[in-house]
């Protein structure tokens, strides 16, 4: 049964009457009531968005994890103990992770055209993707590398999504530093041409 919010005391002011009314709108969100989440979102995806844009800087992606925040509030909504934290202040943790997620995917993203288009230069063909493609990027990088066999797709995975330098992958892996630098380059221009075929890259 969904749980209601109490209405706002009559006599006290609308800032607060929804400050008082912080704990019950709590319950109700964890209770699973839909006008909880409603509410929630009405009253501190401002607050969130306000956060993102200050780390990210760009209105877009602020929107993105803004509305991933609520999401992701209201499927883990069975974790949220009203008795230990505040509603906004729960909201504003699951903001903190998303804002680093985002900062960790326009890394990686950075990283895979650095790379492609090194190996782009090399091949005589046109630059890398913009960084506007980046969710096309990632879901064919994805795929790719599920195709690779093994050390090629441990090395990618190495090198795209763990930061590691070619030295760092050649040490971990027990392999000379040529081989993985070769290993590298095929894999690169395996998904430069996987990126023409599926009409990626012009």
């Amino acid at each position: 049964m969904a749980v209601a919010v109490p209405p706002p005391d009559p006599s006290a002011g609308p800032e607060r009457a929804e400050v008082d009314d912080v704990p019950a709108l709590g319950q109700a969100f964890a209770a699973g009531d839909e006008a909880a989440v409603r509410e929630a979102y009405r009253r501190w995806a401002t607050l969130v968005h306000t956060v993102a844009l200050r780390s990210l800087g760009t209105v877009a992606e602020a929107e993105d994890v803004t509305q991933q925040v609520f999401v992701d509030a209201w499927r883990s909504r069975h974790r949220f103990d009203p008795a230990r934290s505040r509603l906004p202040a729960w909201l504003l943790g699951i903001a903190r992770h998303a804002v680093a997620d985002a900062h960790a995917r326009r890394a990686r993203d950075g990283r895979l055209e650095m790379a492609a288009g090194v190996s782009a230069a090399t091949a005589g063909t046109a630059t890398a993707p913009g960084h506007d493609d980046g969710v096309v990027e990632r879901v064919v990088v994805r795929d790719e590398l599920d195709r690779l066999g093994d050390p090629q797709r441990t090395i990618l995975r190495l090198a795209f999504y763990d930061d590691l330098t070619h030295e760092q992958i050649a040490r971990r892996l027990d392999l000379p530093l040529g081989t993985v630098k070769s290993h590298v380059r095929r894999s690169l221009a395996r998904l430069r041409t996987r990126w023409e075929v599926e009409g990626v890259a012009e």
